[in-house]
């Protein structure tokens, strides 16, 4: 099977559980924007196995997830995890899951790039499907940041497409 080029990203999170949907609301909302075609959004939900087939498919991924890393709630890092090891500590209640993806992927040799954007939250609320606050607040540089990232990866794949045909 050869990989698509194209960029996955993917929203990870529980979407009835409030900020820990925070990945879900991010895909959602880039889903109404008018991105480009080379680019894949994936309501990703709470993880796991299934999700191994995006991975396979693809070259790379962005990954936005909520942690509890205890950052200020609203905190944005981006992180490039090459290993399982590299993942946050304080992944949200779907931790374990990825984790295993991403050995399963070392194992298979077909681990793509991953970009992983991560958001703090305070806390997991038990219920609910709107942001607090904070991580509304936040919300809009989120999604300038993903936009901004796959913008530029494009740009980078555009030039090493033409630096292959010279």
């Amino acid at each position: 099977m050869e990989r698509d080029p194209h960029i996955l990203i993917l929203g990870i999170g529980n979407y009835l559980m409030g900020d820990e949907g925070v990945g879900v609301h991010t895909a959602r909302r880039l889903e109404t924007m008018n991105l480009s075609p080379d680019i894949e959004i994936v309501d990703g939900g709470t993880g796991g196995f299934h999700l191994l087939q995006y991975f396979e498919e693809h070259t790379t991924v962005i990954l936005i997830d909520a942690t509890l890393d205890g950052n200020p709630p609203g905190t944005i890092r981006l992180i490039e995890p090459k290993f399982a090891k590299d993942f946050p500590r304080a992944m949200s209640t779907h931790d374990i899951g990825l984790r295993d993806m991403v050995n399963a992927l070392q194992l298979m040799d077909k681990m793509p790039h991953i970009y992983l954007f991560v958001v703090s939250i305070e806390t997991i609320q038990q219920q609910g499907i709107e942001l607090t606050s904070p991580i509304e607040r936040v919300m809009p540089a989120l999604l300038e940041k993903v936009i901004s990232l796959t913008a530029k990866l494009e740009l980078q794949e555009n030039i090493n497409e033409v630096a292959a045909l010279a």
